[in-house]
């Protein structure tokens, strides 16, 4: 029975983790390759109209999307590797502790946020940023592999945790407080302050760039060709490069969108 109810509860789980996650990644979408543009032929009058409208809605179902994913997302970590037996390339060797890497995994994601945070508040140009997240990603990727002796289908699912964490953070301790701010100031006709659209906006941007990576890693566990091969991270290091190869494509593309 019990193995029963986990079946039910992961499938429960991965429909809300899919239904939030396309919530949640179709708005941050709409908001830069799409709403990023249109409200720049806006003027000051259609602003203080529109904005204050449309936005609260849209980052209603943005924030909530992105919590229900991460939430939805780290109960599924703990059901398939942590007590589904799925986390280490070696289940049967002397020494596994799965609760002990998990407590590692709480640290690495609160610390390696703060570092993040802390680099991009110093860090201005977002492709800088975007390698210098690569490599930590790295070098977590081989603390798990080579210290916690992870699996590899565990190792691709723990960079996308990694970098959904990040997201949803940027979401709802950068993105919603810049935005309820910069709401307010349009909302009373006030130009909103440079530096506070700078910083949403960037996250926004990071965020995109990372979410192309995230999906591929969301679906990796299907693929285990990719996972389970000697090269399986340096198809990693592929994976992340193109996807934020397609994102920059995308990104030029939506600049060049026009209204019929």
């Amino acid at each position: 029975m019990q193995g029963e109810i986990g079946n039910w509860l992961q499938l429960i789980f991965r429909w809300l983790h899919l239904v939030a996650g396309i919530l949640w990644i179709g708005h941050l979408w709409f908001f830069n390759f799409v709403n990023a543009h249109v409200a720049k032929t806006f003027d000051a009058e259609t602003k203080k109209k529109v904005v204050p409208e449309l936005m609260p809605r849209a980052l209603y179902w943005f924030r909530w999307g992105a919590a229900w994913t991460w939430i939805s997302g780290f109960l599924l970590l703990g059901l398939v590797y942590y007590m589904g037996g799925a986390l280490f390339a070696d289940p049967t060797a002397e020494g596994n502790n799965p609760m002990l890497w998990l407590g590692v995994l709480v640290v690495v994601l609160i610390v390696g946020f703060l570092l993040y945070n802390t680099i991009m508040n110093a860090v201005k140009n977002i492709m800088v940023a975007n390698i210098i997240l690569l490599v930590l990603l790295a070098g977590v990727y081989f603390l798990l592999n080579e210290v916690g002796g992870y699996s590899g289908r565990a190792l691709y699912i723990h960079v996308g945790s990694i970098m959904g964490t990040i997201m949803a953070m940027n979401v709802w301790m950068v993105i919603w407080p810049s935005q309820k701010k910069i709401i307010q100031a349009i909302k009373d006709g006030n130009a909103p302050d440079a530096a506070l659209v700078a910083k949403a906006g960037a996250r926004s941007r990071h965020n995109t760039f990372m979410s192309v990576p995230l999906i591929f890693t969301m679906i990796s566990n299907h693929y285990p060709t990719v996972y389970g091969s000697d090269l399986a991270a340096v198809y990693l290091a592929v994976t992340l490069a193109i996807g934020f190869i397609v994102t920059w494509l995308l990104f030029n593309k939506s600049a060049k969108v026009s209204a019929f």
